[in-house]
């Protein structure tokens, strides 16, 4: 791949990226969240269309305009959430999309699987629908689907971050096999360890630029941090400083069996604490928990020196704990309904009485939080889906202030907006801080964890493996402690 470049609605997402992958090589593509990664392989994989640029199979020019074409040019891609259909069967999936009309010769078709399964040295039932099986036997399900194919070239996005230990030697003895066979990988992980142990070479990444590609021999893991952050951040935000208080929010060995484990730190009075980790470390799902929308196994929360016991979100919102989720189309918005709805349906019985509610109250406080936070639309009444990401996301950040919180709990506030709402938002967060307010940023974003906490939690794989005060954090610092390549 060369000089592929993509922009999305005037933004740039990849420019100018070179890509070379040879026979019976094991190709690390790295890179922070945001990187490209994922949109680069999507080209790839026919998933979307490239603006610019030239992909080249065996020295031939082709053009991939959707999956079946790429299929056809040998290009098989095994994404990090799954594409199985868990009603059917592994033979099923296997050869979905490529089982002949009419006559089925299932018990055929059966052996090619088993064989197949054989061959790959795994013991599963080819009977079996996916479903029921565990995500490591799916992804075998997913490789065999790829080799079933006659891939000459497989994409595996973060393949082992459901697997165990033993399941992912496992999958590194079938690369191994593949590799030994010619197939070229490609292979995207932010776990060191895994990176040293099964590449050949790397590819690097950054804000949508191609930046090297090294023999693994040739790298330690240091360079390899340094290629993937390498900014300088002397010129963004920065933050104020101001009185930081009591603690307000103590989470006490907060767990959730095979998800996080152990989870222990304070949230105090005017601070803000971000909490950074790569994709799948679990930093969402503690968020989750606090807030009532998942579970957890064992534990305890103390809001303002009381424990509180949140096994429900209108739990945590009556305790005085707000959450902006990360998905605010899935999770916080509806989008069909007007802007004034979505900022008020929380505490719309603040301006209520027998049941009936106060027009003007509500227009007026509808009016002064579209003030605040300077959310740009014609007026209150037209739906919110017709706003941009920044201002749907001011929007959200205003619902929740509503109901006056002790603790905020933001979980990726910026993502998908432009710089000015950015600038925007984290005005509004230095301001709620100064207040006295409890914040709890979650963010893939270093420069804006850096910007903004005051100390820094990393995740790593399900636990808290660092923290770095405000003075001692840098990009290079955080990676470390986010891949292991620290431990505490």
């Amino acid at each position: 791949m060369e000089h592929i470049s993509k922009a999305f609605s005037g933004v740039q997402v990849l420019n100018d990226v070179l890509l070379h992958l040879a026979h019976g090589e094991v190709l690390g593509l790295l890179g922070e969240n945001g990187a490209g990664k994922s949109t680069l392989m999507k080209i790839l994989g026919g998933i979307v269309e490239k603006d610019t640029g030239e992909v080249r199979i065996e020295g031939k020019s082709v053009k991939i305009d959707n999956p079946r074409t790429a299929i056809n040019h040998g290009i098989s891609i095994i994404h990090q959430e799954l594409v199985l259909v868990p009603e059917l069967s592994a033979t099923e999936n296997i050869f979905l999309g490529r089982i002949p009309k009419g006559y089925i010769k299932w018990q055929e078709i059966i052996k090619q699987t088993e064989a197949l399964f054989t061959e790959m040295g795994i013991s599963l039932d080819a009977r079996m629908p996916v479903g029921e099986m565990s995500i490591a036997d799916q992804q075998m399900v997913e490789i065999a689907k790829s080799i079933s194919q006659n891939a000459k070239i497989i994409v595996m996005d973060e393949p082992t971050s459901s697997l165990t230990e033993r399941e992912t030697e496992v999958l590194f003895k079938m690369i191994a096999k593949l590799k030994a066979k010619g197939v070229g990988i490609i292979y995207i992980s932010h776990r060191m360890d895994e990176i040293f142990t099964i590449c050949d070479k790397i590819t690097v990444l950054r804000d949508g630029s191609y930046i090297d590609t090294r023999a693994i021999s040739d790298v330690t893991e240091n360079d390899i941090v340094r290629m993937m952050v390498g900014r300088d951040i002397s010129k963004f935000f920065v933050k104020e400083k101001y009185h930081i208080g009591k603690a307000m929010l103590k989470v006490d060995k907060l767990s959730r069996n095979g998800v996080f484990n152990n989870i222990s730190f304070e949230v105090k009075q005017g601070e803000v604490v971000g909490i950074s980790g790569l994709l799948g470390a679990g930093r969402s799902e503690v968020a989750q928990a606090i807030a009532g929308i998942d579970p957890y196994d064992s534990g305890t929360l103390h809001l303002n020196e009381h424990q509180i016991n949140i096994r429900i979100p209108g739990d945590a919102i009556a305790a005085g704990i707000a959450y902006v989720p990360e998905d605010r189309k899935q999770q916080g918005l509806f989008l069909q309904r007007s802007v004034g709805e979505n900022l008020t349906i929380p505490f719309v019985k603040t301006f209520s009485k027998f049941g009936l509610v106060s027009r003007k109250k509500e227009e007026t406080t509808i009016a002064s939080y579209l003030s605040q936070f300077n959310v740009r639309t014609p007026n209150s009444k037209i739906a919110i889906q017709y706003l941009s990401g920044g201002n749907q996301q001011k929007v959200l950040l205003g619902r929740w202030l509503g109901t006056t919180p002790k603790v905020l709990i933001l979980d990726e506030p910026t993502r998908g907006v432009d710089v000015g709402a950015k600038s925007e938002i984290y005005h509004a967060i230095n301001e709620l801080a100064k207040d006295g307010m409890a914040i709890l940023l979650i963010s893939s974003d270093l420069l804006e964890i850096l910007s903004i906490s005051d100390r820094i939690l990393v995740m790593h794989e399900g636990r808290l493996n660092g923290e770095i005060g405000r003075e001692e954090a840098t990009e290079e610092i955080i990676m470390k402690y986010a891949t292991g390549v620290v431990e505490v």
